[in-house]
């Protein structure tokens, strides 16, 4: 026994089709396919028989009227789905303010609170890193990763106009980065005790 599948062709009729006429003038026959009103109106739809539909399609230009900048424009609009987008580097630049943020249980400010571990606990080959990194010890490499990517992205060259300053800031991070990640692997490779 062979099995069809239900698949809807393009050019049959809309399900959706209200009944009625072709919104073309002087057609009687039914319109069951649907066309966009215009440009700025793509969810209102006029009515068409098969072979209006097809004329109104051909004659169809939804650029139209448009000059070649607003065209580029719609096409860029269109990779991020109309969604707005910035530049690397340029979103969130701004320090964080604590005055908007809501902690009735005061979360936040017990993580501030928390005593810093004392300097001599920190092994003396990562403190400028940890420094660099702007990281506490001890130090999960989870963590250091995370922060890591931030700082790359925030002094990645691309992200501040070809900077030789940040340029030389990524690689001091590279490397402390890289010094943190080889202490953190040799200390997940010894045993504990």
């Amino acid at each position: 026994m062979t099995r069809r599948t239900s698949k809807v062709r393009a050019y049959a009729p809309d399900p959706g089709a209200p009944g009625h006429v072709c919104d073309m003038p002087d057609c009687l026959l039914a319109g069951e396919y649907r066309a966009p009103k215009s440009r700025d109106r793509l969810n209102e739809y006029h009515w068409f028989c098969l072979p209006h539909v097809r004329e109104y399609n051909a004659r169809w230009d939804y650029y139209k009227g448009m000059t070649p900048g607003q065209i580029e424009a719609n096409l860029r609009a269109d990779v991020s789905w109309g969604r707005p987008s910035w530049p690397l580097g340029r979103l969130g630049s701004g320090l964080f303010d604590d005055s908007v943020v809501i902690d009735p249980l005061n979360v936040l400010g017990a993580a501030r609170m928390r005593p810093a571990p004392p300097a001599n606990a920190v092994p003396a080959e990562l403190r400028e890193p940890l420094a660099i990194l702007d990281l506490p010890w001890p130090v999960t490499l989870d963590v250091a990763k995370s922060r890591w990517k931030a700082l790359a992205k925030q002094h990645h060259p691309d992200a501040n106009g070809g900077d030789r300053g940040a340029e030389e800031r990524l690689k001091t991070i590279n490397l402390a980065y890289a010094t943190v990640r080889a202490r953190l692997a040799t200390e997940a490779r010894e045993p504990a005790g």
